[in-house]
């Protein structure tokens, strides 16, 4: 072909590109919008100020029950609930017969691998006190911690067995109290997997008051966490893929804003098969940076002045990532759960939660993911992933025998140990929610629908891109062979 003839038919297929692509900007009949009318008003505290008057407080429980002398149902309303119980629900996981209850309590992640046998320094994120070993007594109301939701001092915080810290002034705190605010729920949630921004991608300390590029809705409109995940009784809306296996007690984008919100036709289209945050979440980590890989088989070396986002001898190497851009795939909102026990491959990634759905799949969405790829160690004869005890006495951060720590952890984990190991590949994905972007900073067709865009289309289940087929759009039929409308 003449470098004419090429530069005619390269014009061609643009123009029909932007064609296809140009009914996105068509005026069409929408939904009104109106989220601000499903917001609840914001009601004002009861102050606490004046209250304890000559009150000393010698520990948390101490707090926890005079809080109980007017709120005599509070602590047992939370202590039915995932944020005390670290369970779920009863749910079917793919590859189990029989429903089973999960949690942090009893799951393998590829952060800090379990809490099982390293109790101490995980439960510092609990809502209670004193979860020192197996043994904690889950039916006692006084080991319920009030201040880490409700403190309004910004004074608060907890150590190790999820003990007030040495020098909290609990007095203070407890005559603060008030609603959760961002930094109550950040407290945990921001600084999961070890430290601030490190396991999510979408939630870190830059939400605590977030300018609007960050967050929409918490920089814009000022959000609490509580706006959306509406809590009833303590009981919390919304779950993660992490430590759960369904959408139980899910809610989306629709619980605010309409089903078809757009004033383009194309553009709401796109709904049958895209997930509002595809577009809406460009990027994650947009301030700082978060972990996206982890690697523990290479822990326990000597290295002098290393920089702690690339290596630290207890842990081992990392590679963090700032401005991630999602990794894409279907998801209708059920997982597939890897549990303690259950066969592993060792010559192929472990996949510990892995989104079902797929093209033909009418309840799936193309949605965004952080993956978080790991190296961890599992049984050479059991083909199980282990469970280190890594903190405390003969811990692995003490001892540097990973022989005697996998022991130790996998007693605590009842798990079978024949004291052979090495290090499988692991991944894990967290479907993104947080750091929704100014509409204006949402995707455009162009960063999918071009060459090189984001989009895998091929890993999707398309034979190609949808823009190209005709001037299709991203609406999905399972009717056709490949997914596609034929």
């Amino acid at each position: 072909m003449s470098a004419r003839r090429a530069g005619w038919a390269a014009a061609v297929l643009a123009l029909a590109l932007v064609g296809a692509l140009a009914w996105t900007l068509v005026p069409a009949r929408a939904e009104a919008d109106r989220p601000r009318e499903h917001l609840r008003p914001r009601l004002t505290p009861t102050d606490h100020s004046g209250l304890f008057e000559g009150k000393r407080f010698a520990d948390g429980p101490a707090v926890t029950r005079a809080c109980l002398e007017c709120h005599p149902r509070a602590a047992e309303e939370l202590m039915q609930t995932s944020h005390w119980l670290w369970l779920g629900d009863p749910e079917v996981v793919p590859g189990h017969q029989e429903p089973v209850r999960i949690g942090k309590r009893n799951l393998i992640n590829n952060f800090c691998i379990s809490i099982e046998g390293n109790w101490p320094r995980c439960t510092i994120c609990h809502a209670g006190y004193g979860w020192r070993d197996a043994s904690f007594d889950f039916s006692r109301a006084e080991l319920v911690d009030c201040l880490v939701c409700h403190d309004r001092s910004g004074t608060y915080s907890k150590g190790a067995s999820g003990l007030p810290a040495e020098g909290v002034d609990l007095l203070a705190a407890a005559r603060s109290v008030g609603r959760p605010g961002r930094d109550n729920c950040g407290a945990c949630h921001f600084s999961g997997g070890g430290g601030d921004a490190v396991k999510h991608g979408d939630l870190d300390g830059s939400l605590a008051r977030p300018v609007e590029r960050v967050d929409v809705h918490m920089g814009r409109e000022d959000f609490a966490c509580t706006e959306c995940h509406r809590t009833e009784h303590h009981r919390i809306r919304g779950r993660m893929i992490s430590v759960s296996a369904t959408d139980t007690n899910q809610f989306g984008c629709t619980a605010c804003h309409a089903a078809r919100p757009h004033a383009s036709t194309r553009l709401n289209d796109h709904l049958s098969a895209v997930a509002c945050q595809t577009c809406h979440l460009p990027e994650v980590a947009r301030s700082l940076p978060t972990k996206v890989v982890w690697d523990w088989s290479t822990a326990g070396a000597d290295v002098p002045q290393a920089d702690p986002h690339h290596y630290m001898k207890i842990k081992g190497s990392f590679v963090y990532q700032t401005g991630l851009v999602p990794e894409y795939g279907w998801f209708n909102g059920d997982v597939a759960r890897y549990l303690k026990g259950d066969p592993i491959d060792p010559t192929a990634v472990v996949h510990i939660n892995k989104p079902q759905g797929d093209i033909h799949d009418p309840r799936a969405l193309i949605w965004p993911f952080k993956i978080h790829r790991g190296k961890q160690p599992y049984d050479v004869e059991h083909r199980v992933l282990l469970v280190p005890k890594t903190v405390g006495q003969d811990g692995y951060w003490t001892t540097f025998d990973w022989g005697q720590a996998l022991a130790l952890g996998a007693q605590a984990a009842g798990l079978p140990f024949s004291g052979k190991f090495a290090f499988a590949e692991t991944d894990m994905h967290w479907n993104l929610n947080h750091m929704v972007a100014p509409k204006g900073r949402s995707l455009q067709c162009t960063d999918c629908h071009t060459e090189g865009g984001r989009m895998d289309w091929r890993a999707l289940g398309y034979p190609g891109d949808p823009a190209r087929m005709g001037g299709r759009v991203m609406r999905r039929l399972v009717a056709g062979p490949q997914g596609v409308e034929p």
